[in-house]
């Protein structure tokens, strides 16, 4: 069992930026990826970018220029960095933690206000 604490979420206006964290209990160099999705209201939740063992990244086209996955191995830490945000990034943001099967923190709620 992986557990993962995820952080950082919050209330910022329009074009602000945030930092979310996501601590994983196991060698993050251990999963196939690690990633981030989200799930506004009413909505499913989507893709947002992930990071693979070898630090490869993806990301989604409505975040690309905007935000930045990365990850701190020595810490079992990953990242997202988010910039420009805009009131329609507004959701619950999960981490994700992929081996043999998908873990998944608990989410960080980010609104973001125009």
């Amino acid at each position: 069992q992986v557990q993962l604490v995820e952080s950082g979420g919050g209330l910022v206006q329009a074009g602000g930026s945030l930092r979310l964290s996501c601590a994983a209990s196991r060698n993050i160099l251990r999963a196939n990826y690690m990633g981030w999705y989200r799930q506004a209201p009413g909505k499913q939740r989507e893709l947002v970018a992930t990071i693979e063992h070898t630090a490869r990244t993806n990301y989604a086209d409505f975040v690309k220029g905007r935000f930045a996955i990365s990850k701190d191995n020595a810490k079992n830490t990953v990242y997202l960095q988010m910039n420009s945000l805009k009131p329609e990034d507004t959701a619950v943001y999960y981490c994700l933690y992929r081996e043999y099967v998908e873990y998944w923190g608990q989410g960080t709620q980010v609104t973001v206000s125009s």
